[in-house]
């Protein structure tokens, strides 16, 4: 099927079946895939890539896959870090990088649209120099995609204040199973049904393929400045947060460090070995003068005290750094972040049962969490942990701290997907969130979309016997 498909489709868009090329995009950048890369497994590729230029050649992409019943595995950059991508010889590689336009940006409504291939950071170098911004800051900025970001409901660094993704995109283009184009969003909210535009959000490339999103602009803030508070426990610094929201204010930035990550971040500036609560405040200098003098009056009153805001600073000029896995697998170590989130009732009991589940592994080392996006009702975090094993258990330690976190959040309370998707890697975990009936009107939602399940196959949608 696969090489009928080659040929039919090699009339329509660019086919690539070089074997380098086959190579670099047999994963995303899922820790799994690359620790088993990086033990000389054999990692399978995709039977081609195809490479289109505009939406018209995804839609005879799509209708060719369907003709011929091949798999298609949309992808973008390959940021992705719970293995969504992981394309298989009998399946077509739809590579959207060189569909990467800026095709319009609309300075009296506040909008921009772009290509789903364009590169994160240019599209927002591209609003900067007309005075706005899109708001979304993930640490993956600079090597993810605009359509990336909706297919995973990602969420940025200055999400407190600006949004999750969910809260930016105005409207989104995709080619659904059938390749038919649609264009999901028409007005800054609408009643007309259910909002459809949320199952291509998250979807992961199940539902359908993006080829376009129109994104609502801020203007770029008038000022920015830093603040930073030292910490006696964790649970004094969720109720810190939990009374800034509760007054209404939102600085973009929340971030509380427990004092493993404040000493492995911050050992400059910690307090012998205590959390730190870091916020950046921008927008209008008036507002961020009373956000700044309000906020600071909060904290004092929660038990906190002034720290020094280089700390926040120093976060500024070095949160995007990611060490590359190769570099820790040598070191003998396999590692890697959890997202999670609960209410704020909820979320002391699961940060310290799921560090304490953590640290009951064989072989870990390091067990640690911070907060990064803070809400009206609950907060998020990221556990972070380290586990110094033999290269030969290295995996199945990496899959038993996943799962003591997974299990340990749900048992208390809390969601355990926050904003990187679900991918295989916690496919087999949806129940927690959706129950039974949610998983299988997931199901129900992509059989009725995708009815020859052609669409990234494996990926997401739980299997039965995990549900």
């Amino acid at each position: 099927m696969i090489d009928d498909f080659i040929r039919d489709v090699a009339l329509v868009t660019k086919v690539v079946t070089d074997v380098e090329v086959l190579a670099a995009r047999r994963f995303d950048y899922w820790a799994a895939s690359h620790l088993r890369n990086w033990q000389g497994r054999r990692m399978p590729s995709a039977g081609c890539v195809v490479q289109p230029t505009d939406s018209s050649q995804v839609q005879a992409i799509v209708r060719l896959a369907a003709s011929h019943r091949v798999p298609i595995v949309p992808f973008g950059l390959g940021s992705g870090v719970v293995g969504g991508i992981m394309p298989t010889n009998d399946c077509v590689l739809l590579d959207l990088s060189a569909m990467n336009r800026t095709l319009s940006i609309h300075e009296h409504d506040m909008l921009a649209t772009f290509e789903a291939g364009k590169n994160g950071m240019a599209a927002e170098n591209e609003v900067a120099e007309l005075g706005f911004t899109i708001g979304h800051w993930p640490q993956s900025i600079a090597v993810s995609s605009v359509g990336g970001w909706v297919s995973t409901r990602a969420s940025g660094q200055f999400s407190t204040a600006y949004g999750n993704i969910e809260d930016i995109v105005y409207s989104i283009e995709a080619v659904l199973p059938t390749g038919e184009l649609v264009t999901l969003g028409k007005a800054p909210r609408a009643a007309a049904g259910p909002d459809l535009r949320h199952i291509l959000m998250g979807a992961e490339g199940t539902m359908g393929v993006i080829t376009a999103v129109t994104l609502s602009l801020r203007a770029l803030p008038e000022c920015q400045r830093f603040t930073a508070f030292h910490v006696d426990t964790v649970d004094q610094g969720f109720e810190a947060q939990r009374r800034i929201l509760r007054a209404d204010w939102r600085p973009p930035v929340m971030r509380l460090y427990d004092g493993t990550e404040t000493k492995r971040n911050f050992g400059d500036f910690q307090r012998e070995r205590s959390p730190m609560l870091i916020m950046v405040h921008e927008g209008p200098t008036s507002r961020v003068d009373a956000e700044m003098a309000d906020v600071t009056k909060i904290a004092l009153a929660a038990g906190l005290e002034v720290a020094d805001p280089g700390a926040t600073n120093n976060w500024m000029q070095r949160r995007n750094h990611v060490p590359s896995w190769a570099d820790l697998f040598d070191q003998g170590l396999v590692v890697d972040t959890i997202e999670i989130s609960a209410p704020w009732s909820k979320i002391g009991a699961v940060y310290s049962e799921s560090i304490a589940a953590l640290r009951s592994v064989p072989g870990v080392v390091s067990a640690s969490a911070h907060s990064s996006h803070v809400y009206r009702s609950g907060i998020n975090l990221y556990f972070s942990f380290a586990a110094a094993v033999p290269s030969t258990d290295m995996e199945a330690a990496y899959f038993e701290c996943w799962r003591k976190v997974m299990e340990s959040t749900a048992l208390n309370g809390g969601g355990i997907a926050h904003h990187h998707g679900a991918g295989r890697l916690r496919k087999p975990y949806l129940a927690l969130d959706l129950g039974a009936a949610g998983v299988e009107l997931l199901r129900t939602i992509a059989g009725a979309v995708d009815p020859l399940s052609i669409m990234n196959p494996g990926n997401l949608i739980p299997d039965r016997t995990n549900s």
